[in-house]
């Protein structure tokens, strides 16, 4: 059954569980400052070509940590801005924890948690409903890219990348969804979805596709460093907010 975990323990079993992740290594928490060991088990990791995704919800970001995260290059990065859950897991363990991986916390702060294990009966249930909901915030979190930051800049924020924007041939702006966001004051989730659920677009393991009906309505794909993503006329945003 479901175990419960206290700061100490609750540190040392996500260490167990970056260590014994095989396949799959999914970490959500909305702040990211890794200790030393965390990074020593990541870059370990990174080393035998197995993937780790890195879920967080704060820009605030120190550069140093970015610099450290993008030089792993089997370290997926997602950024949700509606983020606030914490919760770690690997092939068959799941931690669900107030935890961010975020160094005071682990060294200063009461937390608290519990651990989930896929192979006792009495958790399956369990694991398999909050890897639901798991699986849809890692869909519909953005991949993050970054710009190199100056290494003396330690508390420089660190900005998700706009896509450089593209006119039409009548001189419309063309933009990402994270740019529709900022327009409509709508999440970038919810951008999303409006798309999606008009059919104009669809995701395809980590790219974007417009349909046909997307395309007549002036969608775009574009190649991006992280997969396909789609770019859309700026009057868009009038149907959006709708």
């Amino acid at each position: 059954m479901a175990k419960f975990l206290n700061t100490r323990k609750a540190v040392s079993e996500i260490e167990d569980l970056i260590r014994n992740a095989e396949t799959r290594l999914i970490l959500i928490s909305p702040y990211l400052k890794l200790s030393k060991d965390f990074k020593q088990l990541l870059t370990y990791r990174n080393s035998k070509d197995k993937i780790t995704t890195v879920i967080f919800g704060k820009q605030e970001l120190n550069p140093k940590e970015m610099k450290f995260l993008q030089g792993l290059r089997f370290v997926i990065l997602k950024y949700n801005q509606d983020l606030h859950a914490k919760c770690y897991l690997n092939d068959d363990t799941m931690i669900i924890t107030s935890l961010n991986l975020y160094e005071f916390s682990m060294n200063n702060n009461k937390e608290m948690g519990v651990l989930i294990d896929l192979n006792d009966e009495t958790d399956k249930e369990l694991f398999e409903d909050a890897y639901k909901e798991i699986d849809f915030i890692d869909e519909t979190s953005e991949r993050f890219e970054f710009s190199s930051i100056p290494e003396e800049a330690q508390s420089t924020k660190i900005e998700i990348l706009e896509k450089p924007q593209t006119k039409t041939s009548s001189n419309s702006k063309l933009l990402t969804t994270k740019e529709l966001s900022h327009l409509t004051g709508l999440s970038s989730r919810k951008v999303n979805s409006w798309f999606t659920d008009n059919k104009l677009m669809y995701k395809k393991e980590d790219d974007w596709i417009t349909t046909k009906k997307g395309k007549e309505t002036g969608g775009i794909e574009k190649n991006g460093q992280y997969g396909k993503f789609v770019v859309w006329p700026e009057n868009i945003a009038k149907q959006i907010t709708e």
